[in-house]
């Protein structure tokens, strides 16, 4: 495999891989329009249908922002994720958890970095994100521009330990973005948070455009990842190299080395913005739960002091509730509940799967063991552990090992011959989750005494282990299908065929 450290080489990889990369040089609006044909090309996820699993996109012709150019849908598919990786699709939570086992801390490079081959410094009268950055809105009702892959990257200013986190940022003016914190979640908006209280700005490098394994390490969060480990040494462990680190230039931070843009900052104290402030349009952008949310009044604000670049940049950019989002979190999310369970109850949980159904964090389907008859009641019990590690999941679907949990189809046939509602469902009300689904609400149930609290469920679709043998599915003969299918070798079919002879 090509070896990747940055978001050329992962794109010069994906474009020898027949069907997985796409450009154009057909001129689109940043607004709404590319994201709109993206919504038809590979957005999948949440994303309201129609839409599909396709190619990642490559935009030359960005109107308003001459040579400027926009890569969409890197991470929009398990398939390209695990290429990308050098694993299978089925094996990304465990080589993803290897890494957190055994991880490689990032190094500062003492070489004038790629991302700082051209400077732009806000002191500079002509200086201005919303040309300097061709960044897409999602809708026509968005708040405005957003960073949607960018790279927080800070350090708490009483430990001095450093954390890379992603947040949705809004270009407000010339120098100005908002930054928005999920309330008590992620670390970076604990850094902000202590800062105030101190008085004093918090220095952040938003690196856009890096190697994918970065993206998708830090959407890792506790209890795999607390407040002070720094999940860039996730990305090394899984390159076998460390992520190369470079000295901003008017903040005392680091950003990452081979990014396409890097902007300097600092999150001023005791100042909150609102995200639409300039439309006015009552919305943000649409989030992973495949809804456009209310813009919020309560984000922070971040003053760039620079922004440097690469010659000739490649802004990325993704859709909210795209499959992105669901590669980005979902596989850390599996790493996460895979963790905890292989602890607890060893070899038992053979697999997870977090669904494009889900956005990758409202729900997961185990894929249960019993090997034993002590083993009975253990699958609910591997929920409960589920639930544990990540407590913004909301449903747990458990399914035998006879069940691919990647496949939602034979879920559902598993929930349909091996399922009792009456008895299999286990709700557990009450439960703090995650406050971008709308249903958390007060609103939506009287059941629900506050914002962004669940009412959580298992539904246990696995076998009793007494009555197993009535349950085998049938068993079909084992044959190489290749001398069958010849003549269409190449053709889209073949390659399905072969793939689930390979996955088998």
């Amino acid at each position: 495999m090509n070896q990747i450290n940055d978001l050329r080489s992962a794109l010069e990889l994906l474009r020898n891989l027949p069907g997985q990369l796409a450009e154009t040089d057909v001129p689109v609006d940043p607004m709404a329009e590319l994201a709109g044909v993206y919504r038809y090309v590979g957005a999948g996820g949440t994303v309201m249908r129609p839409t599909k699993e396709g190619p990642a996109m490559i935009f030359n012709n960005i109107k308003g922002h001459p040579g400027a150019r926009i890569a969409i849908g890197l991470l929009a598919s398990r398939d390209r994720v695990a290429a990308l990786f050098g694993c299978k699709p089925q094996q990304l939570s465990r080589t993803l958890l290897e890494a957190v086992e055994h991880p490689i801390p990032p190094v500062l490079t003492a070489k004038v970095p790629p991302c700082q081959q051209v400077v732009h410094l806000a002191s500079d009268p002509d200086f201005d994100l919303r040309t300097l950055i061709p960044a897409p809105t999602n809708t026509p009702v968005d708040a405005g521009p957003y960073l949607t892959l960018g790279m927080c990257y800070a350090t708490h200013p009483d430990t001095g330990e450093s954390d890379v986190t992603i947040h949705r940022m809004c270009i407000l003016g010339r120098d100005e973005l908002s930054i928005f914190f999920t309330p008590g979640i992620r670390h970076i908006g604990a850094m902000a948070l202590r800062a105030e209280e101190l008085g004093r700005p918090l220095p952040i490098s938003i690196s856009i455009g890096v190697d994918p394994v970065i993206e998708i390490s830090s959407c890792f969060e506790p209890p795999t990842t607390p407040l002070g480990f720094d999940e860039l040494s996730i990305a090394g462990a899984l390159r076998g190299e460390p992520v190369q680190m470079c000295r901003c230039l008017t903040v005392e931070e680091k950003a990452i080395a081979n990014a396409e843009y890097v902007l300097e900052g600092e999150i001023i104290p005791g100042v909150r913005v609102t995200e639409d402030c300039n439309t006015h349009t009552g919305y943000a952008m649409p989030e992973f739960p495949g809804y456009t949310g209310p813009s919020s009044s309560e984000c922070c604000l971040i003053k760039v002091k620079a922004v440097t670049h690469r010659e000739n940049p490649i802004m990325q950019t993704c859709i909210g509730p795209s499959e992105e989002h669901v590669s980005m979190t979902g596989i850390c999310t599996e790493a996460s509940i895979l963790a905890m369970a292989e602890k607890a109850m060893p070899g038992k949980l053979t697999n997870i799967c977090c669904p494009s159904s889900g956005g990758g964090k409202y729900m997961a389907v185990l894929q249960f063991k019993k090997s034993v008859p002590s083993d009975e009641g253990r699958q609910r019990q591997a929920a409960l552990l589920a639930f544990a590690a990540f407590s913004e999941l909301k449903h747990v679907f458990l399914v035998d090992e006879d069940v691919d949990c990647f496949d939602m189809k034979d879920v559902f046939w598993a929930m349909s011959t091996r399922f009792q509602a009456d008895q299999d469902v286990i709700a557990i009300p009450g439960v703090r989750c995650h406050p971008l689904d709308p249903s958390n609400d007060p609103g939506f149930s009287p059941s629900i005494r506050d914002h962004g609290i669940a009412c959580k469920a298992i539904f246990d679709c696995t076998v009793p282990y007494d009555q197993k043998a009535r349950f085998k599915r049938a068993e079909f003969l084992e044959v190489d299908p290749s001398r069958w299918l010849e003549k269409t070798a190449g053709s889209p079919q073949w390659q399905e065929v072969k793939a689930c002879a390979q996955n088998d």
